[in-house]
């Protein structure tokens, strides 16, 4: 069968969507039962309506065709999305590196200008650490 088994499959809902239009006598329990799979479907349909298998698998291969294009489109968008999400990472990643590098800077220049207040002031952090650790350690026991 030329049909695409795959593309019928993938888009399911899509071509479910589109035979109950055109043939409205199809219930949701036929498409139930036929789950996606082409041979089942043509022979649904032919039950259902009396349309010729012929003119269901020209239908049929209508839609597949149509549903490739479709999921091109859908596959281009959704890849262009992540190239801008990449680009838009890359430049926060820049963004952020370029900070540090600043901050790093800035930090350098203080500890030139003030070295005595620095040591002190980690000394101090230093200390503080050591005892909030203390305690938490006391505590858990």
């Amino acid at each position: 069968m030329a049909l695409n088994q795959q593309t019928i499959q993938g888009n399911w809902n899509q071509i479910k969507g589109k035979l109950h239009e055109r043939w409205g006598d199809l219930t949701d329990d036929d498409f139930s039962h036929v789950q996606g799979n082409v041979e089942r479907l043509v022979g649904t349909i032919q039950e259902r309506t009396g349309e010729t298998r012929a003119a269901i698998e020209d239908y049929l291969e209508e839609l597949s065709a149509n549903a490739g294009p479709t999921m091109k489109r859908a596959a281009d968008t959704i890849r262009n999305y992540a190239e801008h999400a990449a680009e838009s990472v890359q430049d926060a990643a820049q963004h952020a590196s370029e900070s540090v590098q600043a901050g790093f800077s800035e930090t350098q220049k203080l500890v030139r200008r003030r070295p005595f207040e620095s040591v002190m002031t980690c000394f101090g952090i230093g200390v503080v650490t050591g005892l909030v650790i203390g305690c938490m350690v006391r505590s858990s026991r």
